[in-house]
């Protein structure tokens, strides 16, 4: 048979590299291109409410996390770029299930399935490109997959909106089955004939067992947990002991394992525990609140998909900009300083955007949302060159893989969690305005009865005017509950600015050695 093991170079190159980042960007455009079309997925799946049908959100982003440990195992046994291509043929299959679905019990199982055969297509675009690349070029690659890892946030976002307004949003799955198919054929014509050699992987499947029963079941918990009563379900009650027996045989397990699937030992350094937490917990702020904002520029403020998704496309006019000039700066500056100052800038943004007292216009969104992207654009490759810090060789690549997938984890969980914070503050925000209008609070003050007595005096009998003034409290109360939530992760990343400080000094020239390893690594902690 014929071997060809030479490295693609010109205009093969080039096209390579555009597959790969074509790969990457419909990936990881599923879960924001997806998340604002959930309103008119849920009307189409049996006319099922909003918040089932973000479980398709949540029980995607859980697959995809668990898709990347299975890469470095398939790709061991059967060769990087053919799992590569058998991946995303799988991935168009999936695509075809969830865009030919009518009910939700099928669409979830095609959305994990396509969470899954993403997560493992991932890591492999990665590898793959550093391979062809020749050295003098790889940080330039790293660069490149720093920029377009902001476009799902943002131009993801847009065109799911787009579709999902001017065609269907079946149209998003649709589109993933043609560039599937497309980036496994051209992959696989242009390193046809390439060998690779086998590398027998001892795979932790009990850790991933376990691993998968814990994440699922919280995941559970708190996709069902608003609807149905949380504990009061047999079925949550069910999840909650499978988590609380599951978690200490997971640790147990993990600790005597040979070559875990989450190598515990890891947290014993002190900066990789530290920029891994910044990085879960913040992610699960970042996740979290992009979904529940898109989702009520919709249904609270009237802004159709496609307005919604310019909203988020306000995001990468600095947003890709910063993550090109990031790699670019000097080599001497801390890390540390850099996290900190993105931090106190997320913290600042979300109080701006948690300070809104009336539903806002386009143009009042336009300057929270571009400082918004501005530091989610900061916020992956600082941390990543923190955790990175004082690790090596087959480490390096575990800590990388290790923090994509908790990261990932963890943005799923903040859809949900965010979510149930919303919902939680919504009928404390009535409460309180109801008393306050109603003279509750202060006798004297029954604004009420006059607001009714003028509705009344305009012509409108008494209860219409009451149906239009408990609209009224019910669209502000959910607009304080948003609030809260922006307020909330406010606090969160405050309190991860101090964090920071606790950790070992860290330069960028650490991971700007060009080595293939800290460039891989780096790749993978930057992908949100």
């Amino acid at each position: 048979m014929f071997v060809d093991n030479r490295p693609l170079r010109g205009w093969r190159l080039w096209l390579f590299t555009a597959t790969l980042a074509l790969g990457t960007v419909v990936v990881l455009s599923n879960v924001p291109g997806y998340t604002i079309t959930v309103p008119y997925v849920a009307g189409s799946l049996g006319g099922v409410t909003p918040s089932f049908g973000t479980w398709g959100t949540t029980d995607h982003m859980v697959g995809l996390a668990l898709g990347l440990p299975f890469a470095r195992w398939f790709s061991g046994r059967f060769g990087d770029y053919r799992v590569y291509i058998v991946a995303f043929l799988l991935y168009a299959c999936a695509a075809w299930v969830c865009a030919a679905s009518e009910t939700l019990w099928t669409f979830l199982p095609g959305r994990i399935a396509l969470g899954f055969a993403g997560g493992v297509t991932l890591p492999l675009a990665q590898s793959l490109a550093l391979r062809e690349f020749p050295e003098r070029r790889r940080t330039w690659a790293v660069g490149l997959w720093g920029v377009l890892s902001m476009t799902p946030l943002t131009i993801g976002v847009f065109l799911g909106g787009w579709f999902a307004e001017f065609l269907s949003w079946r149209w998003v799955f649709y589109t993933d089955v043609v560039a599937g198919v497309l980036v496994a054929a051209l992959v696989g014509a242009l390193l046809y004939g390439r060998g690779f050699s086998v590398r027998i992987v001892r795979f932790d499947f009990v850790g991933v067992a376990l691993l998968t029963a814990i994440v699922y079941g919280v995941q559970t918990v708190l996709n069902m947990g608003n609807d149905f009563d949380w504990f009061a379900s047999p079925i949550l009650v069910t999840a909650l002991i499978v988590v609380e027996i599951a978690v200490p045989a997971f640790v147990i397990w993990e600790l005597g394992e040979r070559n875990p699937v989450l190598d515990l030992r890891l947290f014993g350094h002190r900066n990789y525990a530290i920029a891994t937490f910044c990085s879960v917990f913040g992610f699960l702020i970042i996740q979290g609140l992009l979904s529940v904002f898109v989702f009520q520029l919709q249904l609270l403020m009237g802004y159709t998909s496609s307005l919604a998704g310019m909203v988020y496309l306000l995001m990468f006019v600095v947003a890709g900009p910063a993550v090109a000039i990031l790699h670019e700066l000097n080599k001497t500056i801390d890390v540390r300083l850099i996290s900190f100052f993105d931090f106190a800038g997320l913290a600042g943004t979300l109080t701006w955007l948690g300070l809104f007292d009336r539903l806002a216009w386009f143009d009042q969104l336009f300057w929270p949302m571009l400082f918004f992207g501005f530091f989610i654009a900061l916020f992956f490759a600082p941390l990543a060159s923190l955790a990175m810090h004082g690790l090596s060789g087959s480490k390096l690549i575990r800590a990388a893989e290790e923090l994509a997938l908790l990261r990932t984890v963890a943005g799923s969980y903040g859809i949900s969690l965010l979510a149930v914070v919303q919902f939680r503050r919504l009928p404390f925000h009535q409460l309180d305005l109801a008393d306050h209008l109603g003279g509750r609070r202060f006798a004297s003050l029954d604004l009420f009865a006059q607001t009714t007595a003028k509705l009344e005096a305009a012509g409108l009998n008494s209860s219409t005017a009451m149906r239009r003034l408990a609209n009224l409290i019910r669209e502000q109360s959910a607009l304080l509950a948003l609030n809260d939530v922006f307020l909330v992760g406010a606090v969160v990343f405050v309190l991860l600015a101090v964090l920071l400080w606790f950790a070992h000094p860290t330069m960028i020239a650490f991971w700007r050695r060009g080595e293939a390893a800290h460039l891989r690594a780096e790749e993978l902690m930057e992908s949100p």
